[in-house]
């Protein structure tokens, strides 16, 4: 009975002893194909090149206190023109094209008309006429004031005169608005230039050569975009928060998303139209010429001073669940041989990045708040753009069993 049981112990010994190492050979093969935190990647110059890779650092974004608002371009009236002109007739010549800058002032068309000569020879007419009562009226001025002769004769000679210059100032304006000359009779012209009233891109010609135009049709029109500003459309619930001086970043919805810095002028005083929302005007900081009128925007108002730590969307790529950045680590110099005997070598690159875990937060405006879960230097050079290439590379690298450098 005594070897009996003590079978029994030594098989149930044996047997736990055999869990165990089990166990712990299970343990050591998770462990073994336990990942590191951080990954490394490594690309040689011709695969940095044309990852077309950016680096930089975090930007301090205001993405939580912040009031979310749609809108459009805008140009105030006075930065708009069409062009016409004050009386009929046909186009001559046209000097500018769509497109084109022109200054205020410049000759942009000219126009021809029998009615510009007849204008000319009726101010010239009158001009002399004038001359001559003028002097005139002068003489019986003189007579009347010695009781010369009747007073009759003298008003009748300075109701002339009156209408006369009335005429002669009438002409001289008209000749004026069509840039017409005004003086001597070898200056007739039947033609007239049409010029620019503001400066600024032309956006539409309305006419060719030989065009019969009519006063009132526009020609041309003119945007000055200098002035151009954005209307944002903001709802009752959050008006009480919008202020002038309040800063507005905003992008183009159909444009390369890059962001644009504005600041809130003026904040309107009726709702628009049927939508409980009112117009909310605000300046643009940033260089204008990339923008025209209508374009559709998506903005952010800041309304506090909450700023965080941010990145551009595309810096973050996601694996197994989890939220990675890329950081270059360094930058070394490797030798290529350029022919089979070594004869020549040349010097490349090799890129080192570090692929770090991050968590997340709001996203705006195409940033998004970034937290690494390990310190980082102040001058860490973090990748915004080519994330997902360097990722790829990574993945295939890995499947690949090896680096490939």
């Amino acid at each position: 009975m005594l070897v009996f049981f003590t079978g029994i112990y030594s098989c149930k010994k044996d047997s736990e002893e055999n869990s165990g190492h089990e166990e712990q050979e299970h343990v050591k093969t998770e462990e073994a194909h336990q990942e590191p935190e951080n990954k490394e990647v490594e690309l040689n110059e011709a695969q940095y090149n044309a990852s077309e890779i950016v680096l930089g650092t975090f930007d301090q974004k205001n993405l939580s206190e912040v009031i979310n608002a749609n809108g459009y371009t805008k140009l105030p009236p006075q930065n708009q023109a069409d062009v016409s002109v004050f009386m009929p007739g046909i186009i001559k010549s046209i000097k500018v094209i769509e497109g084109q800058h022109v200054r205020a002032g410049e000759t942009i068309a000219t126009l021809e008309s029998p009615e510009f000569p007849k204008l000319q020879e009726a101010f010239l007419t009158s001009e002399s006429s004038l001359e001559f009562l003028t002097a005139e009226f002068e003489r019986q001025k003189l007579l009347s004031d010695e009781n010369v002769n009747a007073k009759k004769a003298y008003q009748k000679i300075k109701s002339e005169f009156d209408t006369e210059k009335v005429r002669y100032n009438s002409l001289k304006k008209q000749l004026g608005m069509l840039h017409l000359p005004s003086s001597g009779v070898g200056n007739i012209s039947s033609a007239v230039t049409v010029t620019a009233p503001i400066s600024g891109y032309i956006t539409e010609v309305n006419i060719k050569i030989g065009s019969n135009v009519q006063p009132g049709n526009p020609l041309f029109s003119i945007v000055d975009n200098s002035k151009m500003h954005v209307d944002l459309l903001v709802y009752e619930k959050d008006l009480q928060k919008v202020k002038p001086g309040q800063t507005v970043r905003f992008v183009l919805t159909n444009q390369d998303n890059s962001e644009i810095q504005g600041k809130i002028f003026s904040v309107g005083k009726a709702f628009e139209n049927e939508t409980k929302s009112v117009a909310v005007h605000a300046d643009i900081l940033n260089d204008k010429q990339i923008l025209i009128p209508g374009m559709y925007v998506n903005a952010l108002i800041d309304i506090g001073k909450n700023t965080v730590n941010a990145l551009p969307v595309d810096a973050v790529v996601k694996a197994d669940g989890r939220e990675f950045i890329f950081v270059l680590e360094e930058i070394h110099q490797t030798n290529i041989k350029e022919t089979e005997n070594n004869e020549h070598t040349a010097t490349s690159r090799l890129y080192h990045f570090q692929r770090i875990e991050v968590k997340t937060g709001t996203a705006q405006l195409g940033y998004i708040q970034v937290t690494p879960l390990q310190a980082l230097e102040k001058d860490s050079k973090i990748v915004l753009e080519g994330s997902y290439y360097i990722q790829s590379h990574l993945l295939k690298t890995e499947g690949g069993g090896g680096h490939d450098h």
